[in-house]
């Protein structure tokens, strides 16, 4: 997002901040945002009327709490009635802040629980297992089965071996703008990284690295870009040796196979 809706998510992103410390349930408020980010999705005049810069902010936050009121807790009806106070630059914004925040919430709960890194390992690992079975990836994708359908599908293959707030964000991705769930939680990692002021490293290399290399690479990588930095590690016996480090749109690759290529490009030159 960018200018005035960059602004109001950051502002409203303080207020999420203060209401889970001052003891709210982020998971809970996560899955509040998410329904209500789903009904302005679907609601193109309530949207308007939110988002219309013509309108007081004070008649807007009313509106607001009139219609959710009993239906969602307190602080989320306190950070909706906010953002509906707020400037956005485009309709479509306001329900993108409040999926944002509501997968933030999901992160500041898992933080209070101690499974925020478990969480961050269990969201890179469904991108993975969407990515390795095409089977499962088509079935995500076909637009003949119901979201709920897909909701089951999931769940039978997930349940008991991931974390209940992993499930709340893979249920969301189900359901959110983005073009696929796996695009979708690729953006909740990215999300949740970000609030945790740290880097995402996608690491292809041929077989796994031992707990010594893996230190040595993220400590180099920490270094470089004076952040934390997570590693996401993906075995692709394709890159002969070697390993690609990828960082948002840095790639450093010092594969053998990108050398192979090198070499091949030069000779047919």
């Amino acid at each position: 997002m960018r200018g005035a809706s960059a602004e109001s998510l950051e502002t409203l992103a303080g207020s999420l901040g203060a209401a889970v410390s001052g003891g709210a349930d982020g998971t809970t408020v996560g899955e509040e945002l998410f329904s209500v980010a789903s009904l302005l999705h679907g609601e193109a005049g309530l949207r308007r009327v939110l988002t219309d810069l013509s309108k007081a902010a004070e008649a807007k936050a009313e509106l607001a709490r009139g219609l959710l009121t009993g239906k969602v807790s307190q602080p989320t009806l306190d950070l909706v009635a906010t953002a509906a106070s707020l400037r956005w630059a485009g309709t479509r914004d306001l329900p993108e802040a409040l999926e944002q925040l509501g997968v933030v919430a999901i992160v500041r709960g898992a933080e209070v629980a101690g499974q925020a890194d478990r969480l961050e390992d269990e969201l890179f690992g469904f991108t993975r297992l969407v990515a390795e079975n095409p089977s499962l990836r088509d079935a995500l994708a076909d637009p003949n089965r119901s979201t709920a359908d897909k909701r089951d599908l999931l769940h039978g293959l997930l349940a008991d071996k991931i974390s209940s707030q992993t499930m709340h964000l893979v249920d969301q991705a189900l359901a959110s703008s983005y073009r696929s769930a796996q695009v979708a939680v690729e953006q909740y990692q990215r999300v949740a990284a970000a609030h945790r002021d740290r880097l995402v490293a996608e690491v292809r290399v041929a077989r796994p690295l031992g707990d010594d290399d893996r230190r040595r690479l993220e400590a180099a990588l920490t270094a470089q870009y004076g952040r934390q930095v997570k590693l996401n590690m993906i075995v692709d016996p394709g890159v002969v040796g070697g390993l690609r480090v990828a960082v948002g749109d840095d790639v450093i690759d010092g594969t053998v196979a990108s050398r192979l290529d090198d070499a091949r490009r030069k000779l047919a030159g």
